[in-house]
């Protein structure tokens, strides 16, 4: 009898001293082990935020200037003219450009004390280029010589008796002066000394 309690106090100790070297359940610090991470939590391509796609900005085309305002800034004005001692009279000489119903014209006249008129038109073309129109029109008369002028396409310059015309072409511009005198030696004298101007309100213009 006392051998058999003393084999049963023994294996309860060795079962207390094989239970010490696992973990105590009641240390939490010991008793669970920290977690291994499954998978790492990596956003998806699809998942990132996406900006819309911003529109590129569209260049308004330039705007065409009005062909009668054009043709107005292009004008001699009385300013330009007054050198000459002329005063602002109503009967144009007529020149020779057709300006045809698809172009818009703009016309000065003035009257000298002897009696010579001086007028002045500017033409603005819708349809085709003012070199080209001036290229087209005839002109009466005879071919007479003037200063070449600086940033023009096109010149021209002709008197029929006593009444002379220089025209000058530019872009959409056609810029024409005619001078009726008592000599064509006058008109013509009349005319080169107001090209200078008339070139200058000419290639102003886009």
């Amino acid at each position: 009898m006392r051998h058999r309690q003393a084999i049963a106090l023994a294996a309860v100790a060795l079962v207390g001293l094989t239970g010490c070297d696992g973990p105590d359940p009641n240390n939490l610090e010991t008793y669970y082990d920290d977690p291994v991470p499954t998978s790492s939590a990596v956003p998806r391509a699809s998942d990132a935020p996406v900006s819309p796609a911003k529109a590129a900005p569209v260049t308004p085309p330039p705007a065409v200037p009005d062909a009668g305002r054009l043709a107005e800034r292009a004008l001699l004005s009385d300013a330009d003219v007054a050198e000459e001692g002329v005063r602002p009279a109503s009967n144009e000489v007529a020149g020779c450009l057709a300006d045809g119903p698809s172009a818009a014209s703009r016309t000065a006249t003035w009257r000298y004390s002897g009696g010579s008129v001086l007028s002045h038109r500017v033409v603005a073309f819708d349809d085709r280029s003012a070199a080209h129109a001036l290229a087209d029109d005839e002109c009466a008369g005879k071919t007479v010589s003037v200063p070449v002028q600086p940033g023009v396409e096109l010149q021209r310059a002709r008197c029929d008796g006593k009444t002379c015309t220089v025209l000058l072409a530019k872009g959409r511009l056609v810029s024409e002066l005619t001078v009726s005198a008592s000599t064509e030696a006058r008109a013509v004298d009349a005319a080169k000394r107001l090209l200078p101007a008339m070139t200058a309100k000419l290639t102003a213009q886009p």
